[in-house]
């Protein structure tokens, strides 16, 4: 069976970037959504010239931090007390949590900036970081980071091969 991205990109040429700011905005709160997906077939289109590159990546960029923002406030206001009273019933224990508040404290921009490379990790991050008490400046250095070179990374390279097969094609 194969699969089709007709209605991906429908919606992109429909609605644009509003849809990307909303799936990665989504996404970045914690949502499972195809946000590198979407982030490749978008450079495709840049490249094709069916969306401005520049306003794409800042779009992008700017859904990416935003979301997971939100994600770290939710984490801060309620995801330690949700921990400590229901994280039993799937092993997150005290002792857990609090290694991985340490865990935070020690290495957390660099855990911050990376998780945006690894599934549901980049869904969690900021809920994650908020919930185990990361210093906010710290925790916006990271995302900052990791935003840039998550976006740069996936649209840059679809737009890069978009452009070459475009070329290779003689279109």
């Amino acid at each position: 069976m194969c699969c089709s991205f007709s209605w991906v990109e429908a919606t992109l040429h429909q609605y644009g970037l509003p849809v990307i700011f909303v799936d990665l905005f989504l996404e970045s709160v914690g949502l499972p959504l195809p946000g590198e997906t979407l982030l490749l077939l978008a450079g495709a289109l840049a490249a094709k010239g069916d969306l401005a590159l520049v306003p794409l990546w800042l779009t992008a960029f700017a859904a990416s931090v935003a979301g997971d923002n939100a994600g770290y406030l939710i984490g801060r206001r309620l995801g330690r007390p949700a921990v400590l009273r229901w994280g039993g019933r799937i092993g997150l224990s005290e002792a857990r949590l609090a290694r991985v508040e340490a865990l935070m404290q020690r290495r957390g921009l660099m855990l911050v900036a990376g998780a945006r490379f690894v599934a549901v990790l980049r869904q969690l991050n900021g809920l994650a970081a908020g919930t185990a008490g990361m210093h906010r400046a710290r925790f916006l250095v990271g995302n900052v980071l990791g935003a840039a070179v998550w976006v740069s990374v996936w649209v840059l390279a679809a737009y890069a091969f978009g452009v070459d097969a475009h070329l290779w094609r003689g279109h």
